[in-house]
């Protein structure tokens, strides 16, 4: 349990960060500026200011949370898991390239070009459902650590729930995407800070072994942990496509920024993965219990400080990927859904709506986290061998292939997460989750590849 001193120090801390963030928002909204993150001028954000941006909306609550909870339970091999869906960075600025040399101004303009609205339909279903997910898990992130720092207030974690979600909302609807490129960078620098000072008082505590740490095979064991690995080895081609706030920031300054943001967001966002999940490692070696997505055990075996810290860089990570997520909502909306006018009131009303369903759902019984992840992870691969064959290829795809791969993907997606019924189950090899997860993969891989490529052949052959 906290002290009240502990609590007092997190609501103080984060209540700063909201304030510096409100103060950092632009006080001038403009449509281009909502929609396409620009200054008041028209200027396309700086190099750093992408790449923190970037960053900072990737190292989200849910995943610290991941990387801790992996570490705790699969040791350094689930942390290293959790770090290699980071390669998205490379794979998605690769991607991003290669669709602007080919004048594409989205993922949304290739797929149209190639498969007409019903390739950007299933494109945009699953990024609306990505979406949603980060709203989701990032709100239920910020109900448990206040569920954990003022467990005797009654509806504590609803009502943090529901202040989070409106305050991220206030200044995301007033500026959209430059309003949260602004904010990206005063949390961005607030995290950093808070994690650094974490990790230096971890690496220097009397308990602390990197040995012990870097060979440590979890509460659960290093297997799942390894399988995992190769989960996100078969994931990180695709992965990146279906975030709407990477690809978004891929579109907004030149060709040679945007290249150099995405290696450096990949080797910051990594070391900082790497780093908060040791934290999930340690608490491992101590033989602390599971408790409360960790939090309550980190509460009992770090410093109060550290522990303070922990959950400042928590909250901080949540409010930024919620503006991020929010004004990437207002984009699928307005400009590629065309469900509202493209104007400042037609962006802030999608907003409202992907907070309230994306609030919803933390009403939800599952907190699983990662299930989010591999759920989703899963419904992307669709484009794996749709973007390997059409963009990187350059060989012409099928629709009826490009829907096949849609639908397994799909398919594989549904299976993982109805894995406990009794007719998927029966379906499934035995073993652990994440075994069948790579089994799911694998097959949704071969099934999309087949289609796609027996139908790039029916299509050269008609030509």
């Amino acid at each position: 349990m906290t002290s009240p001193a502990q609590t007092a120090a997190v609501l103080a801390a984060f209540g700063l960060v909201i304030l510096i963030s409100l103060a950092a928002a632009p006080r001038r909204a403009t449509v281009a500026g909502f929609f396409r993150g620009g200054s008041a001028d028209g200027r396309a954000p700086g190099l750093w200011v992408l790449v923190l941006s970037q960053v900072t909306t990737w190292i989200f609550a849910r995943s610290l949370m991941n990387a801790a909870i992996l570490g705790y339970f699969f040791g350094i091999w689930g942390v290293l898991a959790y770090a290699a869906y980071y390669g998205s960075f490379l794979t998605g600025g690769f991607i991003v390239g290669r669709l602007r040399a080919g004048g594409a101004g989205s993922v949304q303009d290739w797929l149209g070009a190639r498969f007409g609205a019903g390739g950007t339909l299933c494109y945009n279903l699953v990024i609306a459902l990505r979406l949603l997910s980060e709203v989701f898990a990032n709100l239920l992130v910020v109900g448990l650590i206040f569920g954990a720092v003022l467990p005797e207030t009654p509806a504590t974690r609803e009502l943090a729930i529901v202040v989070v979600g409106l305050l991220a909302l206030a200044y995301s609807a007033w500026g959209g995407l430059s309003a949260a490129l602004r904010t990206d960078v005063v949390q961005m620098l607030a995290f950093v800070a808070v994690l650094l000072a974490a990790l230096v008082a971890l690496l220097v505590s009397p308990g602390f072994d990197l040995g012990a740490v870097l060979t440590a095979p979890g509460t659960l064991g290093a297997w799942p942990g390894q399988v995992l690995v190769l989960v996100a080895l078969l994931q990180v081609f695709s992965y990146p496509v279906h975030d709407p706030v990477m690809m978004d920031r891929g579109f907004l300054a030149d060709r040679a920024t945007t290249r150099a943001a995405f290696l450096h967001a990949f080797w910051i966002s990594a070391l900082c993965i790497l780093g908060f999940g040791l934290f999930g490692v340690q608490a491992g070696l101590a033989g602390a219990a599971y408790e409360g997505q960790l939090i309550g055990t980190w509460a009992m075996i770090f410093p109060p400080w550290l522990f303070v810290a922990l959950m400042v860089s928590l909250l901080v990570s949540a409010l930024s990927t919620l503006d991020s997520a929010l004004s990437s909502a207002a984009r699928l909306v307005v400009d590629e859904l065309r469900l509202a006018p493209r104007s400042l009131a037609g962006g802030r009303a999608a907003m409202v709506v992907f907070a309230i369903l994306g609030g919803a759902l933390t009403l939800w019984g599952n907190q699983t986290l990662f299930d989010a992840v591999a759920v989703s992870g899963t419904a992307s691969m669709f484009l794996t061998p749709v973007l390997v064959t059409g963009l990187v290829m350059g060989r012409p795809v099928a629709l009826w292939a490009y829907i096949v791969a849609f639908a397994a993907a799909m398919l594989g997606a549904a299976t993982y997460f109805a894995r406990d019924t009794a007719l998927v189950g029966a379906l499934l090899p035995d073993g652990h989750k994440y075994e069948q997860l790579l089994v799911i993969c694998a097959v949704v891989l071969i099934a999309g590849f087949a289609a796609v490529i027996a139908g790039s052949r029916r299509v050269r052959a008609g030509h």
